[in-house]
């Protein structure tokens, strides 16, 4: 390329290079050319410039051009720093494979921007930028910060950013992000944090963030301002202390809206303090350090699974949300540490198969908590009644506990054959199933006051007269209920008429009494 073939501006951008000053082309309001040619940057960023002196230290800077023609940088080394600002390209740069320095566009109008495979020394800056057309980053290493704080991408039919099995070496900056169309961030490496807060993505009925087995060594933050319309994907995600979507909004109406299935957290996963969700949160098989959070959230997905934590493992769990989840919350098999809930925001439909707890933060009433473990659409299961008695127990609260189990089997009894059922209802009203033991005493001692009542009014007649002991009406009805001693007594008086019928039924309930204290004892010692 020949000097004499540059117009002004490139000119002036040709003398500064080896300097690295800027040319700015407001500087000079009156001059006509905005313009500079593609081939000039790439001529002048590949060593067609003029010799540097000692000392200079080159660089490209350029403020308010426009960039004709496609700056195709494919395969090559750059060494000198790129810095534009409010430049306006017509085509979209090609940097494939490309090495540079640094490259800094800030303000700056694009078609898109492709630079997968590149390597990148120092930062990578897209910042307040416009693009119409794909951010392609797939494979790309970055030694530095990725920023793409409050840019605009625009590629509706496709993926507008693809940064999959990207390595950044610092932070990745999404501030006030702008994106239409798919993010895909899959199998990326990021050693700093990602930072989302004020973000806008939309991919209607798409993935929105594809996030799937990212790697991130700090936070990965949503919050506050950051909105998704389609799937949030963090599947398989590894993030080194904690993940954030306070105040965010995501829509994604009778789906999924975040998907975060086998995710290890170090510390927080906190998806409470104004959090917004329309569509299923799914966090099956996720692990997380500390405290899983939904405080003050607002989630609802009618006719479907708001919240599956199936599997999900994590030392506290606060399900404290702003108002009752709408839709089934599944718990199945979980582990949630110690649980913050609250009986004002208790879902309709929860589940709690093989859910276990380490404490409840409020343990409530056994009746009230019942109340909780009945809220499930499925059939009778005795695990959650035993998980909640175990809490109980463990707080010293063993009445409660007993309450807990006694309602355990009155559940279960709903299950039985018709038979067994009223044998099962004997059991409850005699001893409450070993669980209420003191009730077997007092239907003892009522049974044995109507009974010495009445045979003191009307005592039997002796069956041998002259050889019977002197009658004791407390201690005739005592030997009709006790199956097991006797005093002498029901040998030796033969009642009739009324007083027979009232001594078979002392003797069936004596039986009947013996019989369930013996059955339920056993079974409560079998449950300690």
């Amino acid at each position: 390329m020949h000097l004499n073939e540059l117009n002004a501006l490139e000119r002036r951008l040709w003398d500064s290079f080896s300097q690295g000053r800027t040319v700015d082309v407001l500087e000079d309001p009156a001059s006509a050319e905005v313009v500079v040619r593609a081939d000039v940057i790439a001529a002048l960023l590949l060593g067609a410039g003029v010799d540097h002196a000692p000392g200079d230290r080159p660089a490209l800077r350029l403020t308010g051009a426009r960039i004709t023609s496609r700056l195709d940088l494919r395969f090559t080394e750059i060494a000198v720093p790129v810095v534009l600002t409010d430049c306006r390209f017509d085509e979209a740069p090609y940097l494939q494979g490309a090495r540079t320095r640094e490259l800094v566009m800030t303000g700056c109008g694009l078609p898109g921007l492709v630079a997968e495979t590149a390597q990148i020394d120092a930062r990578l800056v897209l910042s307040r930028c416009h693009m119409t057309g794909p951010l392609v980053l797939t494979r790309t290493q970055i030694n530095g910060d990725l920023d793409l704080r409050d840019t605009v991408i625009t590629f509706p039919d496709g993926e507008a950013i693809s940064a999959v099995h990207a390595q950044v070496g610092g932070d990745v900056l999404c501030t006030n992000l702008a994106v239409e169309g798919r993010f895909r961030l899959s199998g990326a490496s990021i050693d700093g944090e990602c930072d989302l807060e004020g973000a806008s993505l939309r991919d209607p009925g798409g993935h929105a963030l594809d996030a799937y087995h990212v790697q991130i060594t700090e936070d990965f933050t949503f919050h506050p301002g950051f909105s998704a319309e389609g799937r949030i994907i963090l599947s398989g995600a590894t993030v080194g202390a904690a993940i954030g979507f306070c105040g965010a909004r995501l829509s994604n109406p009778g789906d999924t809206a975040l998907e975060a299935v086998d995710v290890m957290v170090s510390r927080n996963f906190d998806l409470g303090r104004g959090l917004t969700v329309d569509g299923g949160i799914k966090l099956d098989g996720t692990r997380i350090g500390t405290e899983l959070s939904f405080r003050d959230a607002s989630l609802a997905h009618a006719d479907g699974t708001a919240l599956s934590l199936r599997a999900t493992q994590a030392r506290e769990t606060d399900l404290r949300t702003q108002r009752p989840i709408d839709g089934v919350v599944d718990a199945r098999n979980a582990r949630l540490g110690t649980l913050y809930d609250a009986p004002g925001t208790w879902p309709a439909d929860l589940r709690l198969a093989e859910t276990t707890y380490d404490a409840l933060a409020f343990p409530l009433p056994a009746a009230e908590r019942v109340r909780w473990i009945r809220r499930t659409s499925g059939g009778y299961l005795p695990q959650p009644y035993e998980q909640l008695a175990a809490a109980y127990r463990k707080l010293g609260h063993e009445d409660e506990a007993r309450t807990v189990l006694l309602a355990k089997q009155r559940h279960r009894l709903t299950t039985l054959s018709p038979h067994t059922r009223a044998w099962g209802h004997v059991q409850d009203a005699a001893v409450g199933y070993g669980y209420r033991p003191l009730r077997a005493g007092l239907w003892l001692v009522a049974l044995l006051i109507c009974g010495a009542l009445f045979f003191g009014l009307y005592p039997p007649a002796p069956l041998e007269a002259g050889k019977a002991p002197e009658f004791n009406a407390i201690f005739y009805a005592l030997d009709l209920l006790v199956p097991i001693i006797t005093f002498g007594q029901e040998g030796a008086f033969a009642p009739r008429g009324t007083g027979q019928w009232l001594a078979y039924g002392l003797i069936a309930a004596g039986w009947i009494l013996a019989t369930t204290v013996t059955a339920g004892i056993s079974r409560a010692i079998s449950r300690q």
